[in-house]
C-alpha cells in the first residue's frame, strides 16, 4: 500500500500530517479556515520562524495572513484545486511554501502548508498534495463536527446550570465529567448585551478578544441572538480572583474595539460565588445591570458594571414610576435648572459632583477641572439659591439619587425642565 491511500485510510489527521511529511521529506502545517493550528509534523527543528511562531501561538501571525490576502493568494489558492508556490518574505521570517486549500463539499475547510526552503517540490509531489488535500478537508471537517458534538453537549449543561434545570449536584457533575465540562470552584457571570439590534456583527469582533483568554483561568461563553454571556472561574484559593479577571476581561475588549464599538454593550458582572447552586444568582445579578442600563442612558463610565458596585442605581426605576405617578419634584433642584438654563452656570452638574465625592472639594474641583475658588463661587450660589444642607446625610442621599435619574434618564429631565414654570411661580 502506497503512501497515498495509507494516508486515505487515517482518520486521525495528525497521524496523516506525518505520512504526508515523511512522503515529501518537508516540514508540514495544516490550519483550519481561521488559520488556527490543527497539525504540524515532528520536524519542529526545521520550520522557519513564522511557523514556530504558527506552532507556538496556535494561529498564523496575523500579519503574514494579511500580506497573503493583500497579495490575493489566499483567494487564489480558495480558487483552484492545484498547490501554488509562495515566494519567501525574508523581512517576516517567512521562507518559501508550497500552501494548498483543503476543500470538502464544496468548502474550504483549511490549509496544507509546506515549507519548501532548500529545495523545490517535484512535479510528483504536487500532483500527490493536489490528491491528498480533500481527504485532509474531510478529516478536519469531521474533527470539528466532533468537537461542535462535545462543544454542544457543554453549552446544554452550563446552560442547566444558568437557569436551575438539573437534577442532584452529584449526577449533574458526573454529567459535566462525561462531556469534559470544567466546573469551576470559584466563578463570576460577566454579560454583553448589545444595546442595538443592527450591530450583530460586533460579535464577530469580540469572539478573538473572549479567546484570548482561554488558557488564563478558564473562560467559557454561551451565545443568545442579542448577548454573550461568560462563566469566568478564578482561583480556588483566591477570594475576589474570578472578578478580577472579569474586569481585566472587560479591559481587553475594551482596548480591542473602538469606543463607539465598545459602548454599543451594555456590560454587567454578577457576584463572585462559590457553590454551582448560585450561578444562576450570579446571572441574574449581571442581568438586572444590563436592564438598569436599559432603563437609564448611561454616560460612559458613570454607571458601575458590576452588581456589587450597583448600590443606589438598583432602585431608579422604582423611584422614577413613584415620583412620576405622584407628579414629584425637588423645588431645590428646580430652581437650580432654572438658574443654570438662564445663565448656564452649570450648577447642577457641579452638585452631582460634589456629592459624588461625598462634599470632598478638592476632588471635585479635579473632576471638573476648575479652579477651587471657582467651586467655591458656585457652592455658594447652590446655597444661597435653595436650602440643601450639605452636613445632612440624608439630604444628601436623596438629592444625589434624584441628580442620577435627572441626569441618565431624558423623560425625567424633560419632567423638571417642564415643571419650572408651574412649580416655582
Amino acid at each position: 500500500m502506497d503512501v497515498k491511500e495509507l494516508i486515505f485510510e487515517m482518520e486521525n489527521i495528525h497521524k496523516a500530517t506525518e505520512l504526508i511529511s515523511s512522503k515529501l521529506s518537508k516540514p508540514v502545517i495544516i490550519e483550519n479556515k481561521n488559520f488556527e493550528l490543527i497539525s504540524y509534523s515532528s520536524s519542529y527543528e526545521d520550520f522557519d520562524q513564522t511557523q514556530q511562531k504558527t506552532i507556538l501561538s496556535k494561529k498564523c501571525p496575523v500579519f503574514i495572513i494579511d500580506r497573503l490576502k493583500k497579495e490575493g493568494i489566499v483567494q487564489q489558492v480558495e480558487q483552484q484545486q492545484s498547490p501554488i508556490r509562495i515566494e519567501p518574505i525574508e523581512e517576516l521570517g517567512f521562507q518559501q511554501r508550497i500552501m494548498v486549500g483543503a476543500k470538502h463539499l464544496g468548502f474550504t475547510m483549511g490549509y496544507i502548508w509546506v515549507q519548501e526552503s532548500s529545495s523545490y517540490l517535484s512535479d510528483e509531489d504536487m500532483q500527490f498534495l493536489q490528491d491528498v488535500a480533500p481527504y485532509l478537508g474531510k478529516l478536519i471537517y469531521d474533527e470539528y463536527n466532533r468537537m461542535n458534538a462535545k462543544e454542544g453537549r457543554r453549552e446544554e449543561l452550563l446552560w442547566k446550570l444558568l437557569h436551575h434545570e438539573y437534577g442532584s449536584e452529584t449526577s449533574f457533575r458526573h454529567e459535566a465529567n462525561m462531556a469534559m465540562l470544567t466546573l469551576p470552584e470559584r466563578f463570576s457571570v460577566l454579560v454583553f448585551s448589545l444595546s442595538n439590534p443592527m450591530k450583530k456583527g460586533l460579535f464577530e469582533q469580540l469572539f478573538p478578544l473572549v479567546h484570548s483568554f482561554y488558557g488564563r483561568p478558564r473562560v467559557q461563553y454561551l451565545r443568545t441572538e442579542f448577548q454573550i454571556i461568560l462563566v469566568v472561574h478564578g482561583v480556588a484559593r483566591e477570594e475576589g480572583s474570578s472578578t478580577t479577571l472579569a474586569r481585566e476581561l472587560i479591559l481587553e475588549i475594551k482596548h480591542g474595539l473602538t469606543d463607539e464599538d465598545f459602548y454599543s454593550f451594555m456590560i454587567g458582572l454578577g457576584k463572585e460565588y462559590r457553590t454551582l447552586f448560585d450561578m444562576r444568582k450570579s446571572f441574574l445579578e449581571a442581568l438586572e445591570v444590563i436592564e438598569t442600563a436599559n432603563f437609564i442612558e448611561p454616560r460612559p463610565e458613570t454607571m458601575p458594571r458590576e452588581f456589587a458596585k450597583l448600590g443606589v442605581y438598583r432602585y431608579l426605576a422604582t423611584l422614577y414610576d413613584k415620583n412620576s405617578s405622584e407628579d414629584y419634584f425637588s423645588h431645590d433642584l428646580l430652581r437650580l435648572i432654572k438658574k443654570d438654563s438662564e445663565s448656564q452656570s452649570d450648577l447642577l452638574h457641579t452638585l452631582e459632583v460634589y456629592l459624588a465625592n461625598n462634599v470632598k472639594a478638592k476632588q471635585t474641583a479635579q473632576e471638573l477641572f476648575i479652579h477651587p475658588n471657582t467651586l467655591n463661587y458656585r457652592l455658594k450660589q447652590i446655597v444661597d439659591l435653595t436650602d440643601i444642607d450639605f452636613s445632612d446625610f440624608n439630604m444628601k442621599s436623596y438629592l444625589y439619587t434624584e441628580l442620577l435619574l435627572i441626569n441618565n434618564v431624558p423623560a425625567y429631565y424633560k419632567r423638571y425642565k417642564d415643571a419650572i414654570q408651574v412649580k416655582l411661580n
